[in-house]
C-alpha cells in the first residue's frame, strides 16, 4: 500500500512537471512565432500600403520612373509576404499529420529551372550553376512538394551568401533509384555549433541581420521525409555549405512514358 501511494504520488508530481514544461514550451513557441510574424508580415504588409497609397494621391505627380520603382516595390512586397504564408500553410500542412504525396512523373530539368524564374529577381547578381546529369530520366515524385525545397533553399542561399559567392544546383539520379538534390554554394558556411539546429523550427542563425520565421528549412526537412527521403548539411572543406537530398523514387526515361 505505501508503495503504491508513493507511485501515485511520483506519477502525479511528474504529470505536473511535465504539463509545467509543455505550458512553458508553448508559450516560447507563441512568443517566438508573434515576434517572426510581426517584423516578417508587417514589413511587406507596410511596403505594399505606403506603396499604393502615393500612386492614389500623388498619381498625376509621379513621374513613369517613380510609378515603376513603386510597382517594382509593390510586387517584392507581394512575393515576400506570400512566401511567408506559404510557410506558415506548409508547416500547419505537416504538423496536421495530413500530408501525403501526390506523385506523378516529373522532369528535374524543367523543375530547376522553374525554380529559378521563380526566384530571378533575388537571384539577377548572384552567379548560378546548374549541373544536372545528362539525360537524367523523368522520377514519380511530388512536383510541388519538390518545388517548394528546392525555393526555400535556393531562397535561403541566396539572401545569407556574400555578393561573391556562388550556388550550384546539382542533380543526378543514384545507382539505388533516388533522387540526388544538391544545393551547394561558396559563402560563408553554418556555424559548427548550429549546424545541428537549422532545421528546427522557428530556429533563426545566431548574430545575423537577414529577417525570416525560421520556417524554411524546417518545412524543407518535414517535406523531404514526407517522401521518404533524407536531407543532410554539412559545410565545406574550405568555405561554403552543402544540402544533399536523397529521396527514394521510380524512375523511367522519356520514351518509356511514351509508350505506356
Amino acid at each position: 500500500l505505501v508503495n503504491g501511494a508513493l507511485t501515485f504520488k511520483i506519477r502525479e508530481a511528474e504529470k505536473k512537471a511535465n504539463k509545467k514544461i509543455e505550458k512553458e514550451n508553448t508559450l516560447k513557441l507563441y512568443n517566438t512565432l508573434l515576434n517572426s510574424l510581426s517584423h516578417e508580415l508587417r514589413t511587406p504588409i507596410s511596403t505594399i500600403i505606403g506603396a499604393t497609397d502615393t500612386l492614389q494621391e500623388e498619381k498625376d505627380k509621379l513621374s513613369e520612373n517613380n510609378r515603376t520603382e513603386l510597382i517594382s516595390e509593390i510586387s517584392k512586397a507581394s512575393l515576400r509576404l506570400n512566401r511567408q504564408v506559404e510557410n506558415l500553410l506548409n508547416m500547419s500542412r505537416l504538423e496536421s499529420g495530413f500530408l501525403k504525396p501526390k506523385t506523378d512523373w516529373c522532369d528535374v530539368n524543367e523543375l530547376i529551372y522553374d525554380v529559378l524564374n521563380q526566384l530571378k529577381d533575388i537571384l539577377q547578381n548572384k552567379p548560378v550553376e546548374i549541373k544536372i546529369k545528362e539525360n537524367i530520366p523523368l522520377v514519380k515524385l511530388d512536383y510541388g512538394l519538390l518545388e517548394q525545397i528546392l525555393l526555400n533553399l535556393i531562397h535561403n542561399a541566396a539572401i545569407y551568401i556574400p555578393k561573391y559567392a556562388v550556388v550550384t544546383v546539382r542533380a543526378t539520379i543514384s545507382k539505388e533509384n533516388k533522387l540526388i538534390l544538391i544545393v551547394e554554394d561558396t559563402g560563408e558556411g553554418f556555424p559548427e555549433n548550429e549546424i545541428n539546429h537549422v532545421f528546427d523550427k522557428f530556429y533563426r542563425l545566431k548574430n545575423t541581420n537577414t529577417g525570416g520565421t525560421g520556417l524554411g528549412l524546417s518545412i524543407v526537412k518535414g517535406f523531404v521525409e514526407a517522401m521518404n527521403g533524407t536531407i543532410h548539411l554539412e559545410n565545406g572543406d574550405e568555405f561554403g555549405s552543402k544540402f544533399t537530398i536523397e529521396i527514394p523514387t521510380e524512375i523511367a526515361h522519356l520514351n518509356d512514358i511514351k509508350h505506356e
